[in-house]
């Protein structure tokens, strides 16, 4: 991942997401996910994107996709999880990364939880950095949380696996 701060290196986990990471990698493939912005960074919890161009405008959505948050992987400092909304099985575009251990995302017994499927393998300083700047409420998507000068998402590329 290209952006305006850094490059950022993913592995994803298709063994235990299948689901979501096929999602994932149609919209890299697409190109959805460039020239997107990073629209919800909070120190110490996620940086969220993959849903808004610069101007705020949404990107185009495919059907949602079934939750597979019980597959062992846990919202941990570092890792790719798939944004959504409160219906537990609605996960479309939107991504974040862990920027602490989020237990409080993770599935329970009494809760569905959301979907990790990937980890930063190298990157995760700009991640750092990306979750520092100044944010505030953006009328545009009525959401807090928002950078204050575009943080982008210039270019996604699949790299070979490297064994």
């Amino acid at each position: 991942m290209e952006t305006s701060m850094g490059d950022i290196v993913v592995e994803l986990d298709r063994t235990k997401a299948p689901i979501t990471v096929n999602n994932f990698l149609r919209y890299v493939v697409d190109g959805t996910y460039n020239n997107t912005v990073f629209h919800r960074v909070i120190k110490g919890f996620v940086v969220q994107g993959g849903g808004y161009d610069v101007k705020y405008n949404a990107r185009k959505e495919r059907e949602p996709i079934f939750n597979e948050s019980g597959n062992g992987l846990k919202n941990r400092l570092g890792t790719i999880a798939m944004a959504r909304t409160d219906d537990p099985h609605s996960a479309t575009s939107q991504f974040y990364f862990n920027m602490a251990d989020n237990d409080g995302l993770d599935p329970s017994p009494r809760h569905w939880g959301y979907t990790v499927f990937g980890e930063v393998m190298d990157g995760l300083d700009v991640l750092e950095k990306i979750e520092t700047v100044p944010t505030e409420y953006n009328s545009a998507i009525s959401s807090p949380d928002v950078p204050t000068a575009p943080v982008m998402l210039k270019k996604v590329t699949l790299m070979k696996p490297q064994f």
